[in-house]
């Protein structure tokens, strides 16, 4: 399959798209910077971005940033996914028994995206996680709980052409590792993000399949460390277990 994108002015439109919801509002001298393209074709894409209501400019500051075309669309994704509707009332139900925040994700190639997120009302921590962000598979708790319903052909996929680094001090970095806690997580029957991807950060996991039975979604019950002892998991884990049996009768 074809590396390059075979419509150039579209690999530069959602380019601009995408900065643009990394840097929020930005001067065009800053964004011709960050994207090595020149200061006129970057006005051009931009004005272009702007008539079709993607993109907007401040009047006063001249900076641009993102309308709120693109949430409407993302809402609108999101609502024809009725996986949403069969799986929402379990994941409210998990958040408000536990306390904590719960995650909804969607394999996506080599990682997972956020597509429902249930912050708990009974305590003050917030997690940075945000529906429609991303997180790689080979160091989250839900990335792991999906690989272990894969072949062991898409593992060794998935890590090849992951983009593996040291985030924190306990992120796995040696595939035979890696292998070894997905054998865990098929004993067990569910993963754990022991601080993998966010210092200070674990999380609880397990895996859904789709109505084909493949592995592509997972949900996870996330808390600071301080607050998921092992003793914790060992309370919790039966609980995810029941909510995935749950979803499933929810589903067929």
């Amino acid at each position: 399959m074809e590396n390059k994108n075979p419509i150039q002015v579209a690999d530069r439109l959602f380019l601009v798209l995408e900065t643009l919801a990394d840097t929020g509002p930005v001067t065009l001298a800053d964004l011709c910077r960050q994207l090595s393209l020149n200061k006129s074709t970057l006005h051009r894409i931009l004005s272009s971005l702007i008539y079709m209501g993607y993109v907007k400019q401040d009047s006063e500051t001249g900076r641009y940033s993102l309308s709120l075309k693109l949430l409407s669309l993302s809402n609108k994704m999101l609502g024809h996914m009725d996986i949403l509707d069969a799986v929402r009332p379990s994941l409210k139900s998990l958040a408000q028994n536990t306390g904590e925040t719960v995650h909804f994700v969607q394999l996506d190639g080599v990682e997972a995206v956020y597509i429902y997120k249930e912050e708990s009302t009974q305590n003050s921590v917030r997690m940075v996680s945000k529906v429609g962000s991303r997180i790689p598979l080979y160091c989250s708790g839900v990335g792991k709980a999906m690989a272990a319903d894969m072949k062991e052909s898409q593992i060794q996929s998935i890590w090849e052409h992951s983009t593996i680094r040291k985030l924190t001090p306990h992120t796995i970095t040696n595939y035979t590792q890696f292998l070894e806690k997905i054998k865990e997580v098929r004993e067990k029957g569910y993963a754990l993000d022991d601080e993998e991807n966010e210092l200070g950060v674990r999380c609880l996991a397990v895996s859904v399949p789709d109505y084909l039975g493949r592995p592509k979604y997972a949900f996870s019950i996330s808390a600071p460390a301080s607050r998921m002892s092992d003793e914790r998991i060992r309370q919790l884990s039966p609980i995810l277990l029941d909510t995935k049996k749950e979803m499933l009768s929810a589903m067929s």
